[in-house]
C-alpha cells in the first residue's frame, strides 16, 4: 500500500508487521503505502470509466475533490451505486479482515518459533523479496490481460499458501524455514494482485467518483485491516495461531468469489504491441519526466529503508518481550492505529482534498514518520496505542491525497506499469531494511533504533518536498480550478506529456 507511502506488506501504503505484503489488497499506492496497522487504495491507481470507447485521454477530476465542503457522507457512499465496485468491495472487506488477523498471527508465530528480532526480519525478507522481483511482471500482465483473472489467480495462490501454513501450525509441525518459504509464495501472489487491483478500480467507476472511492477505501480498510482484524486476530492467536491462519485463508475465498463476479474488462493498451522490456522502459520514461512521481517514489524508498523495517520487526517484539504482554495486547495496539485511520478517513471525506495537495501530503507524512519515535519512547501499552493512532491517522490522510493525485495525472494505459513501478521503487529497499533491523537493534538497542528511524525518516520525507519542480502539478491544478475547467475536457499540460 496504495504505496508511495503505501499501501499495505502493501501500500506507505500501513505498518506493524510484514504489513507491506498484506495491505496490498486494495492499497492504491505504495509510494508511501501505509505500513500495516501501525506504521497503511494507494502501494498506484487512476482516472476511470469503462473501456467501451477504447483508449481514454488523461482526465483531471477536480469537482468532487475541491468544491467547498468536500465530500459529504452521501458522496462517500456514491461509488457503491456501481454494481461491480460494490461487489468487489464486499469481498475486499472480508479479505481485509483476514489480513488484519494475519498481521497478529504472523508476528506471534515468528517469535514463537524464534524469539529474536532476526526472526521477523527474515520472515519480512522472505515476503518482500519475491514481491519486489515479480512486481514488474505483475504490472505488465495487468496491462495486457483481464485484470480480474490476474487477481483471481493471485488470490488463489495466496489462499493456498496460508492454508498450508494453517495446517502445519495446527499439526504443531511448522518449522521456521517452512514459514519463510510459504510467505515467499504469498509474496509472489501479492506482486501480481497489487498492480491489477490498482488498475481495475478506475475501470469500475467514473472519474468523478474516484475521490469518494479513495476516502471510502481509507474508511473501510482501517476498520477491517487495522481495527476489527487485529482485535479478532489477537483473540484467535491466544487460542492458537493455526485457527487465525485458517480464517485468513478463507477470507481469500471471499475475495476470489467477489472478483469472479465482476464483469470482464479488457485493459486499454498502447497502439503498439510493445515487448515487456519496451513496456517497462515506457513506464520508467513516464515517471522520469515527472518530479512529483520520481521524487515521491525515491524519497519513499529511502524513508522505508530507514523506518519500515524497525517498525515492522520491533513493535511486536517490544509488546512480547519489553512489556511482557500477550497477543491480545498487540491486537489492541494495532486496533488503536485502525481508529486513527478511520478518523482520518472520515475527516478527509467530509472536508475534501486540500488544494495544495503535494504540500499537505508531504507535511502529513513527515509528522506520521515522527510518530514512530513514540514506539521507542513508550513504556506502557497505552502509549504504544497512542503512537500507533497518530501514525496511522496522519499516514492515511497523506495516502488518500496521494491516491487521488495519481488518479488525476496518470493515463489509464499506463496504470499497471506505473503502479508496479511505484511499488517496486518504493519498497525496493525493504528487504535491506529488514536485514539491517536486527543487527542495528542489537548494537544500539530496540528503542534507540526506533527513535533514530523516526528522525532520519522524517528528515528524508520533508526534504523531498523541496525538490525543484515537486509542486508544479499543485500549481497547475490551482490554475485549472481558477478557470473553472470542466473535468474530463482538459488536455494534459506540456509537463504531463
Amino acid at each position: 500500500m496504495s504505496s508511495p507511502r503505501a499501501s499495505s506488506f502493501p501500500s506507505r501504503r500501513t505498518r506493524c508487521t510484514t504489513s507491506a505484503a498484506r495491505s496490498d489488497k486494495g492499497s492504491s499506492s505504495p509510494a508511501r503505502w501505509t505500513p500495516a496497522p501501525c506504521s497503511t487504495f494507494s502501494p498506484g491507481a487512476r482516472s476511470g470509466r469503462t473501456r467501451a470507447a477504447g483508449r481514454r485521454p488523461m482526465q483531471h477530476s477536480h469537482e468532487a475533490l475541491d468544491r467547498p465542503g468536500g465530500l459529504s457522507g452521501g458522496h462517500l457512499l456514491t461509488p457503491l451505486r456501481h454494481r461491480d465496485f460494490r461487489v468487489l468491495w464486499a469481498g475486499m472487506a472480508i479479505s481485509l479482515l483476514g489480513d488484519g488477523i494475519f498481521l497478529i498471527a504472523i508476528a506471534w508465530e515468528s517469535y514463537t518459533l524464534w524469539n529474536a528480532p532476526a526472526a521477523l526480519s527474515i520472515v519480512g525478507i522472505g515476503m518482500a523479496v519475491p514481491t519486489v522481483l515479480f512486481l514488474l511482471a505483475g504490472g505488465i500482465v495487468s496491462d495486457r490481460h483481464d485484470r480480474r483473472l490476474v487477481m483471481m489467480w493471485a488470490d488463489g495462490v495466496r489462499a493456498l499458501a496460508v492454508a498450508v501454513l494453517a495446517v502445519l501450525v495446527i499439526a504443531n509441525s511448522l518449522r521456521f524455514w517452512e514459514l519463510v518459504a510459504l510467505v515467499a509464495v504469498y509474496g509472489v501472489g501479492t506482486a501480481f494482485f497489487t498492480p491489477a487491483f490498482e488498475a481495475v478500480v478506475p475501470d469500475l467507476l467514473p472519474a468523478e467518483d474516484l475521490p469518494a472511492a479513495n476516502s471510502l477505501d481509507q474508511f473501510v480498510r482501517p476498520i477491517a485491516l487495522r481495527l476489527a482484524g487485529p482485535f479478532l486476530g489477537g483473540a484467535l492467536v491466544a487460542g492458537g495461531a493455526g485457527l487465525a491462519f485458517g480464517v485468513d485463508a478463507a477470507s481469500f475465498g471471499a475475495s476470489f468469489i467477489a472478483v469472479a463476479a465482476i464483469r470482464p474488462r479488457v485493459p486499454a493498451r498502447d497502439e503498439t504491441n510493445a515487448s515487456a522490456l519496451v513496456a517497462v522502459k515506457e513506464g520508467l520514461r513516464f515517471i522520469r519526466k515527472r518530479v512529483w512521481l520520481w521524487g515521491t517514489l525515491g524519497s519513499a524508498a529511502i524513508a522505508y529503508l530507514v523506518f519500515l523495517g524497525p517498525t515492522e520487526v520491533l513493535l511486536p517484539y517490544m509488546v512480547k518481550n519489553d512489556l511482557g504482554a500477550s497477543s491480545l495486547t498487540l491486537g489492541f495496539v494495532f486496533a488503536a492505529g485502525g481508529l486513527g485511520a478511520v478518523g482520518s478517513a472520515v475527516w478527509m471525506g467530509s472536508r475534501g482534498q486540500p488544494r495544495r495537495h503535494i504540500s499537505s501530503m508531504y507535511g502529513t507524512w513527515t509528522l506520521a514518520t515522527l510518530a514512530v519515535a513514540g514506539y521507542g519512547l513508550a513504556t506502557a501499552a497505552w502509549q504504544l496505542m497512542l503512537a500507533c493512532m497518530l501514525f496511522n491517522g496522519l499516514e492515511t490522510a497523506g495516502t488518500i491525497v496521494w491516491a487521488t493525485v495519481k488518479q488525476r495525472h496518470v493515463p489509464s494505459a499506463m496504470l499497471g506499469r506505473v503502479s508496479s513501478l511505484d511499488w517496486l521503487i518504493s519498497i525496493g529497499l525493504l528487504p535491506v531494511s529488514f536485514a539491517l533491523t536486527a543487527p542495528v537493534a542489537a548494537a544500539i538497542g530496540v528503542r534507540a533504533t526506533l527513535v533514530g528511524a523516526a528522525v532520519v525518516g522524517a528528515t528524508v520525507t520533508l526534504g523531498a518536498l523541496f525538490l525543484p519542480g515537486m509542486r508544479e502539478i499543485e500549481k497547475g491544478d490551482e490554475a485549472q480550478l481558477a478557470h473553472r475547467v470542466v473535468p474530463g475536457a482538459v488536455r494534459p499540460s506540456s509537463s504531463e506529456l
